[in-house]
């Protein structure tokens, strides 16, 4: 009997019949486009992959995936993702949440799925607004932003969506862009491959709140001098003639810009990329421009060697092979007390 070999799948095939519903023009059609294609390369198995998202924008993303999904509650999809990770070890499960969702009255969840290190991709659309309820200010906003929730613009100092996950614990740490789809899929895929907590930060333009907010490194004629794409093992390098680059400090601790030629700089001088360097990591993702990049591509990557739900599950099987516990007796051990 011959075996029926089914085709490869293609982007298409992950997506399903619902009506994608976003502003047109966002950023989010772009990078559904570039999940798709990650997909299709990975050849991934619809029926072992599930998408949770929480409240937002970003987070219709389920309806628009033909795997399973989680249209969850505000700030708590990392509690269902985790759940849902723990009951069934075998999915391959990716977290969509916004910089509001998963920043502001997701920030403890956040940190707690990635200080746990649980085995998944978080994807976390910025565009430095609140998009869904019209446009309020987020927590990655810039200062003096007038939104309908400051008139005035907005005090707050901004936050780091990269910077938290590095101290939050997150063992893989990653930039991209909506409209980079060259590169995203592979960014995509590797956090896929990592074991743990995959955190990728995703620059999304909000066409109708906060259009054009990064235009400042996302436009073509401003890109190439104001990108750097870090790849594990190569040089600093970025700009139109791949001439300007980064070095350590020669006096005080940092990083600084270089022009290659200029000062008897050399390529020898520039700095190699070292993903699995978390000092190095926290400066590249603190790095702005004028003077600096915008650094994106894997910034950190330094795998733990068992996830939370590695350990979870084993701790089960150890627990098995032990001699059944007295449940009257462990109810009644410790402190108690008799009420007359």
């Amino acid at each position: 009997m011959n075996e029926v070999v089914n085709p490869p799948l293609k982007a298409k095939d992950y997506a399903t019949d619902q009506e994608v519903r976003w502003c047109p023009g966002c950023g989010d059609y772009a990078i559904l486009k570039g999940v798709q294609n990650t997909l299709a390369q990975l050849q991934a198995d619809p029926s072992k992959t599930v998408f949770v998202s929480g409240i937002g924008c970003s987070s219709r993303f389920p309806y628009y995936m033909a795997t399973y999904g989680f249209h969850t509650i505000h700030g708590r999809a990392p509690a269902f993702a985790t759940g849902i990770k723990l009951a069934n070890p075998e999915l391959d499960v990716w977290l969509v949440t916004g910089d509001g969702d998963g920043l502001s009255i997701g920030g403890n969840h956040m940190l707690h799925v990635l200080r746990r290190n649980v085995d998944m991709q978080i994807m976390l659309f910025n565009n430095e607004i609140y998009g869904l309820t019209k446009g309020q200010y987020s927590p990655t906003s810039k200062p003096g932003l007038k939104t309908p929730s400051t008139p005035y613009g907005s005090i707050d100092a901004p936050l780091s969506a990269c910077e938290f996950a590095l101290g939050a614990g997150a063992r893989f740490v990653a930039r991209g862009i909506d409209t980079g789809q060259k590169v995203l899929p592979d960014t995509l895929k590797r956090a896929q491959a990592h074991k743990g907590a995959s955190f990728v930060e995703i620059f999304q333009n909000c066409i109708v709140f906060n259009d054009g907010v990064f235009n400042h490194f996302t436009d073509k004629p401003v890109a190439a001098d104001s990108q750097l794409y870090v790849e594990h093992g190569k040089p600093l390098i970025w700009g139109k003639e791949q001439n300007r680059g980064l070095r350590v400090k020669s006096t005080g601790f940092g990083l600084e810009a270089v022009t290659i030629g200029e000062g008897g700089v050399t390529v020898d001088d520039i700095l190699v990329h070292d993903e699995t360097n978390r000092d190095l990591a926290q400066m590249l993702t603190a790095l702005q421009p004028p003077e600096f990049p915008v650094v994106t591509g894997v910034i950190y990557c330094n795998p733990a060697p068992v996830s939370y739900d590695q350990a979870v599950h084993a701790q089960i099987e150890q627990v098995k092979t032990q001699k059944k516990p007295d449940i009257n007796a462990l109810i009644r051990q410790g402190r108690t007390w008799t009420v007359d």
